[in-house]
């Protein structure tokens, strides 16, 4: 009995001491340094090109979608609709790596910060995707709706506004939502054009401290974190979107 009460408590110190020099280590690494400020900065960086890029897809994308919706039935719209296919077909076919680099080096090289050149390529990129979700999610839409607009004297733009698209949004805004968290995670080679991102942030303490488990670990925790927080809020506005049915 004894030995096993021995045992015991010789585990227990043993996970005390490992979680004693554990945070230690993190205090180390990240608060005697003051380089946890490095982490919030980049958070904040991680954000606003997520939450920027975001918006510039959406308004791209919608565009787009209204475009070749219309298209089908607009002959004058066809070669404007080739033009839309064509910059979608370019842009979803070029690594997002590559593409950061080519506004970075090329198309914005008088830029003089690179947050904004990220938001915009990352926009660009984000509205060839979101461009077929949101012509997915009006073509969800039955085309009698068109019709039943255009018979009450509504213009097509105007049956577009006022009746397709609000339908059309219970099917896209969790599409949109899924686009969300692939560009917080696609945002993690912002650092490739100097840009302290969140990803770039932990990987300059690593660099500094050479604690590649704490940084890289929390660089992932954080990741992980803001993806599940966001998967929630996705699920609890489809619940409700379709509690108002």
């Amino acid at each position: 009995m004894a030995d096993i009460i021995s045992f015991f408590e010789t585990g227990f110190a043993n996970v005390g001491q490992f979680f004693e020099r554990w945070f230690a280590k993190l205090y180390e690494t990240f608060i005697a340094t003051n380089m946890y400020t490095m982490i919030f900065d980049g958070l904040r960086n991680t954000l606003i090109i997520t939450l920027g890029a975001l918006a510039i897809g959406v308004l791209i994308g919608t565009v787009i979608a209204v475009v070749k919706y219309f298209a089908e039935d607009v002959r004058a719209l066809r070669p404007l609709a080739a033009i839309c296919n064509v910059y979608v077909t370019v842009i979803r076919g070029i690594p997002m790596t590559v593409l950061l680099l080519i506004f970075y080096y090329i198309i914005m090289k008088a830029a003089k910060d690179g947050v904004p050149v990220a938001i915009v390529a990352f926009g660009v990129n984000s509205g060839a995707y979101m461009a077929e979700l949101i012509r997915s999610g009006l073509n969800a839409v039955d085309v009698g709706q068109m019709e039943a607009g255009r018979s009450l004297g509504l213009s097509k733009l105007q049956t577009m506004r006022k009746i397709i698209m609000p339908q059309a949004v219970r099917y896209i805004l969790p599409a949109i939502g899924n686009e969300m968290i692939a560009l917080l995670k696609e945002t993690s080679v912002a650092g490739y054009v100097a840009i302290v991102d969140l990803t770039r942030a932990l990987n300059l303490i690593r660099n500094n401290t050479f604690d590649a488990i704490n940084t890289l670990g929390l660089c992932a925790l954080i990741y992980l974190a803001l993806t599940m927080l966001l998967t929630g809020l996705l699920g609890r506005m489809e619940r409700r979107m379709a509690g108002n049915d």
